[in-house]
C-alpha cells in the first residue's frame, strides 16, 4: 500500500464516508506514540483529550504507551481483543501496520491521527500543518531582526517537512528575501526524543544568524525551546500550545488540536455515531492555528496578529494557497 498517495487523494476529497456506530458500552482505547505521553506536545495532547472525555463523563478508556518499533501489531492486536472500541492509534508510523491489523477485527473501529489507512473500519484523522504553520512563519518573520529564521524537525519524513514548508512559505510571504534554515534530528523514531541533539541543532543555526527557531519534534523540541531560551532568541512551539514553557521567549505555539481528535472520536463513539473514512482538521475548523495567550503577549504585537488573522481568512476562502509538500513531495519554498 502507498500511504502517501493514499494521504494525498483522500485529504484532497475532504470527506467522510459512512461507518456503522459503535455499541455504547463498549470502552475505548488509546495507543500512544514513541516518545510517551508527556512529550508536552503531541502525545500529551492527545492524552489530554482523552483524560478530558474521561472526566466529564465519568467513563474509563484504556491506554498504553508504545516503547520500541516491535510493539506496533501486538499492541493493537491486545488492544481489539480485550473489546477497546473504537481504539484510536496516534502517528504516522503505524499506519501500514494497522492496515494488516483492522481487517482481522472487523468489529472493532480503529481511529489513526496523522495519517490515511484505506479500510472500511478505520477514521483517518489528519490535520492541514502546512496552513498553520505558514501562519507562524509570516509571525517569526515579522519578529526577526536578521533576516534569518530556522526549523528543527523530528524525524525526517514528508510530514516533518509539510511543517517546514508551511513555514517557509509563510516567512517569504513576509519577507521574499529572509533567509530559512532547515534541520532534520535524524531518520529513526529516536529523532523524536532527543532534546540534546535538537539544542545542539538549534545553537547552530544561531550562529549561522537565526533569531527564530520552529520545533516540530515531539520530545526533541523541548531541547531546541531550552536552547532558544538560553541563547536569548525567540521560538515556536509545536501541537500543544508550549508557550508556557518559556514565558515570554515563545512567540506563538502551532497547535495541532489532536485533543479534540481524540475526544471527539471517543464521544462520538460513545453516541454510537462514529463514521469511518477520512476527517481533515484545518484552519476552517480550528483544527490547527496559533497560540495566543499571557506567556506572548507581549511578544505578538497588534500589526502581527491582525497580518496573520488576515492571512487565516484568505487561506480559508482560498485567495492564499498553501502548497502542501506531500502532494507532490517538493516545496517552492526551499
Amino acid at each position: 500500500m502507498n500511504i502517501s498517495t493514499k494521504l494525498m487523494g483522500a485529504a484532497a476529497a475532504l470527506a467522510l464516508t459512512a461507518g456503522a456506530g459503535l455499541a455504547q458500552d463498549a470502552n475505548p482505547g488509546l495507543i500512544i506514540d514513541l516518545g510517551g505521553k508527556f512529550d508536552k506536545s503531541f502525545n500529551e495532547s492527545a492524552y489530554t483529550g482523552a483524560q478530558r472525555w474521561a472526566e466529564e463523563t465519568g467513563a474509563d478508556y484504556a491506554e498504553t504507551e508504545l516503547a520500541n518499533e516491535a510493539q506496533r501489531e501486538q499492541t493493537m492486536r491486545r488492544m481489539a481483543e480485550r473489546g477497546a472500541n473504537p481504539v484510536v492509534v496516534l502517528g504516522f508510523a503505524n499506519a501500514s501496520t494497522l492496515d494488516v491489523v483492522a481487517p482481522d477485527y472487523p468489529d472493532t473501529t480503529f481511529a489513526i491521527v496523522d495519517m490515511v489507512v484505506d479500510q472500511p473500519n478505520v477514521k483517518s484523522i489528519v490535520f492541514s500543518e502546512h496552513e498553520g504553520s505558514y501562519l507562524v512563519g509570516m509571525m517569526a518573520a515579522m519578529a526577526s531582526e536578521t533576516g534569518t529564521v530556522s526549523f528543527v524537525g523530528g524525524m525526517d519524513v514528508p510530514l516533518i517537512s509539510k511543517f517546514a514548508c508551511g513555514y517557509a512559505q509563510g516567512a517569504k510571504a513576509v519577507n521574499p528575501d529572509i533567509n530559512v534554515i532547515v534541520n532534520m534530528t535524524g531518520t529513526t523514531p529516536a529523532a523524536w526524543n532527543d532534546p540534546v541533539k535538537g539544542a545542539e541543532l538549534t545553537r547552530s543555526q544561531i550562529a549561522q544568524g537565526s533569531d527564530v527557531v520552529f520545533a516540530a519534534a515531539g520530545g526533541t523540541g523541548i531541547g531546541v525551546l531550552q536552547a532558544a531560551a538560553d541563547e536569548d532568541i525567540l521560538s515556536i512551539g509545536v501541537d500543544s500550545n508550549q508557550n508556557y514553557l518559556h514565558p515570554g521567549e515563545v512567540l506563538t505555539s502551532m497547535v495541532k488540536r489532536v485533543d479534540n481528535a481524540v475526544y471527539d472520536t471517543f464521544s462520538q463513539a460513545a453516541a454510537g455515531e462514529l463514521e469511518t473514512g477520512i476527517s481533515v482538521m484545518s484552519l476552517e475548523n480550528d483544527g490547527v492555528g496559533f497560540a495566543l495567550d499571557e506567556n506572548n503577549a507581549e511578544l505578538v504585537t497588534a500589526e502581527m496578529q491582525a497580518a496573520v488573522e488576515d492571512a487565516k481568512a484568505k487561506i480559508i476562502a482560498g485567495e492564499i494557497e498553501v502548497h502542501d509538500y506531500l502532494s507532490d513531495n517538493s516545496c517552492p519554498a526551499f
